[in-house]
Formats: structure tokens, sequence, C-alpha cells
């Protein structure tokens, strides 16, 4: 039934718990995974005063170093468990990014806090973001 599932990660512990639920039901499946960091351009989503540029630019190394090592850990547990992966880092606005990425995929597995309140109106989220504007499956993991 599912044999591409994408798994967008940002790194945190709840992502790695949906990684690793999504990685089971491929080996069970025999899917293949694709890992999908979305890194959002600090410059783009905040405005920055010109003298912070330059910390504008190693902040926005640091969060492409912080999604290549979410990949990398990714792609070993993927390895670990047997199954095939491919994973990328790509820059864009989390939402629309995964949504389009989704069309090439049966299935998406993604993490949530599972916030209410305050929190989630403060806070939002990608995954209940991308459920509203997919028509791909979606099977979300609720972080413990």
């Amino acid at each position: 039934m599912y044999q591409k599932i994408l798994m967008p990660t940002d790194g945190s512990p709840c992502s790695l718990q949906a990684l690793e639920h999504g990685l089971d039901l491929a080996k069970t499946l025999g899917a293949k995974v694709h890992f999908l960091y979305v890194l959002e351009n600090p410059a783009q989503a905040i405005w920055i005063a010109p003298e912070s540029v330059p910390y504008g630019m190693e902040l926005l190394e640091d969060l492409r170093k912080a999604g290549e090592e979410a990949i990398r850990k990714a792609l070993d547990l993927a390895r670990a468990k047997g199954v095939e992966a491919t994973g990328e880092v790509k820059e864009g606005v989390p939402i629309p990014t995964i949504v389009e990425a989704a069309k090439e995929y049966d299935l998406l597995v993604m993490g949530t806090h599972g916030r209410t309140g305050l929190d989630r109106l403060l806070l939002g989220s990608v995954t209940e973001g991308v459920l509203h504007r997919t028509s791909v499956p979606v099977l979300v993991v609720r972080c413990r």
C-alpha cells in the first residue's frame, strides 16, 4: 500500500519518536523512506537589523549544520533498522515545503507534541498545518 514514505524531521526528540515509528512501519511494508529537514531562513522569517546581518549569515549556517546533523541521525537510524532511505535539507517555509514535497509520496509520518490552548496558539503546529493542506495520508505520532 505505502511504498514511498516522507518523514519530515526537525531533529527534536519528538521528531525522532515519529521516525522510529515510521521506520518500523517502512520495514514491515518494505517501503522506501525520504527524510526532509526544512531550513527556514531566519532573515525571511523575522526582521533583522542591518547591523545583525553578519550574525544572520552565521545563524543560517548553524541552522544548516543542525539540519544536516538531523538528517545524518535519521539515515543512521534507517540503516540500523535495515530500511532504504535518503534525506535532504531544503530551504523554505516548513508547511508549504512539506506539502509540496508530499505530492511525490504515498504517506507522511510526522510527530506532534499535542499542545493545546495558549501553547498551541502561540507555538503553532507544523504537523497540523500540513494535515490541513495535503491530500496525502498523514500518520501523526503523538510524543510521550
